[in-house]
């Protein structure tokens, strides 16, 4: 049975038991809804910027609805097939795949003029399949470098220069022989974040048909340098997710992080006088460490139809316009995708949006296609694997592809 079929027959029982939809509440307004997986800081900006679109538009009921990230696609996902759900769905661009095969979210290039396409970047319009699927206000939801300047000056250029820098500032001032400030911490045990050292090895996760490539001299070789980080150089902790690793930065025992823009202005927040570099380039291929990137933006139900379609466009215009965008990268210094927001002074002086384009343009595009999921289930337990002591790179490379295919093979039955 496919996802598809799977998910018509639980569309079915759950609209039996429960009902779904956005129920009208008689008052004759045009109801458009936004279902998102934004944080804190981002619903206040998008809840103020719908406040001033209603304010315009006194005949739009304009709302937004938060949503974690499974729930939200799976959420839409039943109630987009149906024939319900918010008119609007935003996320990163990885979830356009899974939505175009399920055939709930519409062709985008039909719905607005060339000439507002072409005022964007091009990296912040999502096509898949040969349409446009998703427009975004945002660019990035990437990893970077960052530092803090109490502790480092000149961030390294290279993995060489990394290994160096944090050697001396990874210290046990309590001599009790472990490690009270590290040189650098972050996520290392999830893959997400292990790919810019896979790429700048000079790996990927799929080839231009789609199909995995994890069984890869680049993948070897990535997974070794992580091991020598931790158990050669010592400059990263013997364990560390998300949290121990931004904890360790917050309390100051840790001068460097791999983090995601999303990020900056929590640090900043906590008091901490922040730099943002890309990450360094491997010495031994000549390549820089390569994060995924991914826009965040729009799609459209494919449910949204006559007159309502018309407002969506125009409140989605009006979320994407300059103006708006320009707000966000001042509150949250996120890389805009209107391309005349490049010659701001503003974002043109800022040395975190700076840097942050500069680690946009080194990076590589998150695939959007559906198998893309596949890979990184089979990436996970045998990445850990090899954390662990339980697998060697080489086994685990072999294991990643081989359980890659296979999942996709399942997938596709």
């Amino acid at each position: 049975m496919t996802f598809k079929q799977t998910a018509l027959i639980f569309a079915s029982i759950l609209l039996t038991l429960i009902g779904l939809g956005c129920a009208s509440k008689g008052d004759g307004k045009i109801r458009i809804t936004i279902w998102h997986q934004m944080r804190v800081d981002e619903r206040l900006i998008l809840e103020s910027q719908l406040k001033r679109f209603m304010v315009l538009h006194p005949e739009v009921l304009a709302e937004q609805l938060y949503k974690e990230t499974e729930e939200l696609r799976s959420g839409f996902i039943v109630a987009a097939i149906a024939g319900q759900g918010p008119e609007l769905v935003y996320g990163p661009s990885d979830q356009v795949g899974p939505f175009q095969v399920m055939d709930i979210i519409m062709p985008l290039e039909d719905l607005f003029d060339k000439q507002y396409l072409d005022g964007f970047n091009p990296k912040g319009l999502t096509y898949y399949k040969g349409h446009l699927f998703q427009i975004a206000d945002k660019l990035g939801n990437h990893l970077t470098l960052v530092y803090n300047k109490k502790f480092v000056q000149v961030p390294p250029q290279t993995d060489e220069e990394l290994i160096s820098l944090g050697t001396k500032l990874t210290k046990d001032t309590s001599g009790d022989g472990k490690a009270d400030q590290y040189g650098l911490v972050w996520n290392y045990t999830e893959p997400f974040f292990f790919i810019p050292f896979m790429t700048g090895f000079g790996g990927w996760v799929m080839d231009t048909s789609g199909t995995p490539t994890l069984n890869t001299k680049g993948m070897v070789d990535g997974l070794k340098f992580i091991q020598d980080l931790r158990d050669k150089y010592k400059i990263i902790p013997s364990e560390a997710d998300y949290n121990i690793a931004d904890i360790l930065f917050k309390d100051g025992r840790a001068a460097m992080i791999i983090n995601g823009d999303w990020s900056w202005s929590g640090y900043q927040k906590a008091g901490i006088d922040i730099g943002v570099a890309p990450l360094p380039k491997i010495v031994s291929t000549g390549l820089w460490c390569a994060p995924m990137v991914s826009p965040k933006g729009f799609s459209v139900n494919i449910n949204v139809t006559g007159e309502k379609k018309k407002w969506v466009a125009e409140l989605l215009k009006y979320l994407t316009s300059p103006e708006n965008e320009f707000e966000t990268a001042k509150e949250l210094n996120t890389m805009p995708t209107q391309k005349v927001l490049y010659e701001n002074d503003y974002i043109k002086k800022n040395e975190i949006l700076r840097n942050s384009q500069m680690q946009i343009d080194r990076g590589k595009l998150m695939p959007v296609v559906p198998e893309m999921r596949a890979i990184w289930d089979s990436m996970r337990p045998s990445y850990q694997a090899v954390l662990n002591g339980e697998n060697t790179p080489e086994e685990a490379a072999r294991e990643m592809q081989r359980n890659a295919l296979q999942r996709i093979r399942e997938m596709n039955e």
